[in-house]
């Protein structure tokens, strides 16, 4: 399971603060928009990057904390007299909290036209299993009791 932690927000403003990085400014977005849904045995997710930077895109799972990341390049200022900028520049940054039924070592992604695509499996253990139930011989047993 999969679930949204409000609190991140907050926490990248403040290490912003204390860093000095900043995410989330006039011409960088706060973050990146995503789709979320499950198929059979596993979760999508699937991100709008548009323009990013193929080699800065990054994807990671630290303490069951899922972490999308890439730059955009803003283009050159030099000679350049800006009449409309309206496209994003920077950095985006998404983080998600994985349930513990989540088997964080088959995470795979590709980027492919401007998308993201994370595939999130889920673990073994939380799958639904169809359990055998044994049946004992129910004449056999009244044979038994019947012969003694």
């Amino acid at each position: 399971m999969l679930r949204f932690d409000p609190f991140s927000d907050m926490d990248a403003w403040a290490r912003g603060m204390l860093t000095g990085s900043t995410a989330g400014t006039a011409r960088t977005p706060k973050f990146m928009p995503l789709d979320l849904y499950k198929i059979d045995d596993h979760y999508m997710l699937v991100a709008d990057l548009p323009g990013a930077d193929p080699g800065s895109i990054d994807v990671s799972v630290d303490n069951g904390v899922l972490t999308l990341s890439a730059q955009r390049s803003a283009p050159s200022d030099e000679g350049v007299e800006w009449l409309a900028s309206e496209r994003f520049s920077g950095t985006y940054r998404r983080q998600l909290t994985l349930g513990d039924l989540i088997d964080s070592a088959g995470i795979s992604a590709r980027y492919d036209n401007g998308v993201l695509t994370v595939t999130i499996p889920v673990a073994e253990k939380a799958k639904p299993r169809r359990i055998e139930v044994e049946s004992i011989n129910h004449q056999q047993a009244i044979e038994t009791s019947t012969a003694t």
